[in-house]
């Protein structure tokens, strides 16, 4: 897979694609602005046709990406299926409910109520596909149309009728990527927060037994403690993004203000345009080349602006990622003779860009691959040592108490300013996380008394 950005798809041709990225078109003529209303012609001809995915319900909505065709692209790229067995239902939930009596030692943040689930890949497919659309709208907005925008003013005012139909079919591009994309990490993905970010619903604890059961294949451990491994991590994540409201929203906002940042170079669209054959406009081989060729052309330039996002999500994941990784084994090292082998398993796992961030990276933009997962973990650990599991946990109280990414090369710097109280803190209330954080979610709704 490659790492390009969403929308964004290299051409395969080995060959002098010069001729599709500018310059003159392959018939070697120059862009023949009489020929515009042929080639348009024979666009919506060839889109008429093209059979439901046009006219399906959600096909010509105002979303930047046709959400029907992904659905379908996606059940068509996983294939077939087993549904989840009554056996594997019933091994998730004991495996969770043993995870969360394990966990009750190892932090202060209770479970709360959650519903445990054991989800096949069509499952995960569905139930994640709100946050999915969330993450890449902002993207697929800014490269929607880009190239129709750019073209010259006279080949603009007489494409301008059938712009609803060029934004459609770029719809549809679009929702073939993502379709494809999540259909080929609904068969790899083990839980619904395995990328770090919550995908699923804010209620549920979800496993995925088929690659839970494909996993352990490649490991040495025993499945049952496998299962146990995987559902404390996933019940660890739940109860934080549970209990810290302020978490999933950071996390969510920050890769929209990342994706949002994203700008174009238009240098080659012009040249694009001028270039376009006509003849191809009729042929869905040449249509797919010339589609290839835009996104070749649109090129992403990170800002300033953007880098500072990255750094700060890349920070607040390796935060989460140290943390339920600290609890976690916290939790099980005693219990699980696979404990120390299994969460090196992770880090591997993480560190190397499994599936989920290649996939992440191509959707969205960007590499959803903490660099510093070890250093973090390090962090809580010394932070656990120089005070007591309150106050560790209570650091998740407000985001202004959440170490940066200086922190995590200093944390002997973090911990004396923590327990100095540099900030003016009243630190006293991280004795009591969890009423920490109901005082702030009272007054950010404007309702605390004091």
């Amino acid at each position: 897979m490659n790492d390009m950005p969403f929308g964004f798809s290299a051409s395969n041709d080995d060959g002098d694609d010069r001729g599709r990225r500018g310059g003159e078109p392959s018939g070697g003529q120059p862009f023949d602005m009489s020929q515009l209303g042929d080639m348009l012609s024979q666009l919506g001809q060839m889109i008429s046709g093209m059979g439901t995915g046009m006219s399906a319900p959600g096909g010509a909505s105002a979303d930047p990406v046709n959400y029907t065709i992904a659905g379908q692209v996606a059940r068509q790229t996983l294939g077939k299926h087993e549904p989840v067995t009554e056996g594997q239902r019933t091994a998730v939930e004991e495996s969770t409910h043993l995870a969360q009596l394990w966990l009750d030692g190892a932090t202060v943040l209770p479970a709360g109520p959650q519903k445990i689930a054991a989800w096949t890949p069509v499952d995960w497919q569905e139930k994640t596909l709100p946050t999915w659309k969330r993450l890449v709208n902002p993207v697929a907005e800014k490269i929607s149309g880009s190239w129709l925008q750019n073209m010259p003013e006279e080949a603009r005012e007489m494409a301008a009728p059938m712009m609803g139909m060029f934004t459609q079919l770029g719809s549809m591009s679009f929702g073939t990527q993502l379709g494809q994309a999540l259909g080929s990490l609904s068969k790899e993905v083990l839980t619904s927060t395995d990328i770090g970010i919550p995908l699923g619903p804010d209620d549920t604890a979800a496993l995925l037994p088929a690659a839970v059961e494909a996993f352990s294949k490649d490991l040495e451990q025993k499945d049952q403690e496998i299962l146990v491994f995987l559902a404390a991590r996933e019940a660890a994540h739940q109860r934080l993004f549970s209990h810290v409201p302020w978490l999933r929203s950071r996390l969510l906002d920050t890769v929209e203000q990342y994706a949002r940042g994203i700008t174009i170079d238009m240098s080659g669209i012009e040249e694009l345009a001028q270039g376009l054959d006509p003849s191809a406009l009729g042929d869905p081989a040449k249509l797919e080349e010339l589609m290839a060729a835009q996104g070749a052309a649109l090129q992403p330039k990170a800002t300033p602006e953007q880098k500072a996002a990255l750094e700060r999500l890349e920070t607040l994941l390796a935060l989460i990622e140290g943390w339920v990784e600290t609890v976690v084994h916290a939790a099980i090292s005693e219990r699980l003779p696979s404990a120390a082998a299994l969460r090196e398993t992770m880090r591997r796992r993480r560190a190397s860009g499994g599936p989920a961030e290649q996939t992440f990276a191509t959707l969205v933009g960007l590499e959803l691959r903490p660099r510093k997962v070890r250093e973090a973990a390090d962090l809580w650990e010394r932070l656990l040592t120089a005070t007591s599991m309150e106050q560790r946990d209570g650091v998740w109280a407000h985001p202004d108490l959440i170490p940066d990414a200086s922190d995590l090369d200093n944390p002997a710097g973090f911990i004396d300013r923590f327990l100095g109280d540099a900030t003016g803190t009243d630190l006293s209330d991280l004795d009591d996380p969890i009423a920490a954080i109901e005082r702030e979610m009272r007054k950010d709704s404007g309702t605390d008394e004091n």
